[in-house]
């Protein structure tokens, strides 16, 4: 055989033999996506709260107005049906000529509510989360000003990318994104990325994202420190730009030929913020800030089953507590926790895990202590990786 053969040929058997990861990873995703089936299709609410209603939708959303993006109002609503939300909150970006948060979606729009925000950085790179957003510029402002003003105009601030965050000895800062989608994507090798998609992506747009999930681990650590002295709301971003993928365009900007990677709707079905307003509120601005505020509400990766339903409460003889709440610690004070499905449960007091108990769908837990209290639910029945990961992280329970 000639040498330029011998070397095709091997290149060739080069080629197939590198593909077979990804042929595999392609197969794992589709066993995933029918445990999956499986598991929403055996979901049950076993404890619902009837003094509040539960709500979904997603947080740190930006548009074209503030920079890194090219996604349109039109799309963001067409999302955010598709997946059948409650609520966006929108944190764009600061612009220097033109206030981004008076200009992007707010209010109802295609039966959802939207709430408008900025996404803010501080001279030392610190970023927070306003809403609503900022009315003037925030050019020369420390982290304390930012919080200040975020205070003075009736705005809650949160955290972002907290594993970056410097200032944590601010004061008026109201909650802490825990994890960030983009912050967990960084962690992909680009050209493992590429190949991944190019098996999987018209199959299991959404669950590529399995390939990279994890648990971020150094974001609640820091949350957990902080939650030994202040009260603080942990949140998901979804920061969702719809800017990842190769496109042609036309010279007003239409599309010829493309691929986007992360489209609002499936950006949107990733992770979200469930959460719970009083029965005789509804959901507005201002109840969902509020509930927000409070700490009323969990994280859930309803990508891997959805995890409306979950709850968190707390009782003794005087008294009936939601996450978020604090409550006096009494000889018969208990925590309940009640998942969808059948699930992995642990249990966190001050950072630590007093609790991990596999099989359960419910749990009652004696509190003999005072301290911060939280859950994480997990999905062994998704396997490796995806069950190790948490599927719902809650907020606190404060016993005092």
């Amino acid at each position: 055989m000639k040498r330029w053969k011998k070397l095709s040929l091997m290149l060739v058997v080069f080629i197939l033999v590198s593909q077979v990861p990804f042929a595999y990873r392609r197969y794992q995703l589709g066993r995933l996506n029918a445990v999956i089936q499986v598991l929403n299709a055996e979901r049950r609410i076993l404890d619902s709260n009837n003094r509040f209603v539960e709500y979904r939708g997603v947080v740190h959303v930006h548009s074209f107005l503030g920079g890194h993006s090219s996604g349109n109002f039109a799309e963001i609503i067409s999302g955010a049906q598709a997946n059948q939300l409650q609520f966006v909150i929108m944190t764009e970006h600061l612009e220097k000529d033109f206030n981004t948060a008076e200009m992007t979606l707010k209010g109802i729009h295609g039966g959802i509510l939207f709430v408008s925000g900025n996404e803010v950085s501080a001279t030392n790179g610190d970023r927070v989360l306003m809403i609503p957003g900022l009315a003037g510029s925030a050019d020369g402002l420390s982290t304390k000003q930012i919080m200040a003003t975020a205070k003075a105009s009736g705005s809650i601030s949160i955290i972002a990318y907290p594993e970056e965050f410097q200032s944590w000895d601010a004061d008026g800062y109201t909650g802490v994104e825990v994890y960030n989608v983009y912050t967990n994507a960084r962690r992909i090798n680009p050209l493992i990325a590429l190949f991944d998609t190019l098996w999987s992506h018209r199959s299991y747009p959404d669950l590529l994202f399995a390939n990279f999930y994890q648990r971020p681990n150094e974001s609640l650590k820091k949350w957990d420190e902080a939650l030994t002295h202040r009260r603080l709301t942990a949140t998901a971003g979804n920061d969702a730009h719809a800017n990842v993928g190769i496109s042609l365009n036309d010279y007003a900007g239409h599309t010829l030929l493309g691929l986007r990677l992360d489209p609002y709707e499936t950006s949107f079905h990733l992770v979200r913020l469930h959460v719970l307003v009083p029965k005789d509120k509804g959901l507005d601005t201002g109840s969902l800030l509020q509930a927000i505020a409070t700490g009323h509400c969990f994280i859930g990766f309803d990508l891997f089953t959805d995890t409306s339903g979950f709850s968190f409460a707390a009782e003794n003889p005087g008294e009936a507590k939601i996450q978020g709440d604090e409550i006096t610690l009494r000889k018969e004070t208990h925590l309940k926790v009640s998942t969808p499905v059948s699930s992995r449960i642990v249990l966190f007091k001050d950072g630590n895990i007093v609790l991990d108990e596999d099989g359960l769908s419910s749990k009652q837990f004696l509190v003999t202590e005072r301290g911060v209290y939280r859950v994480e639910v997990y999905l062994p029945q998704l396997g490796k990786p995806i069950g190790e990961e948490p599927w719902i992280i809650s907020n606190p329970i404060y016993v005092r």
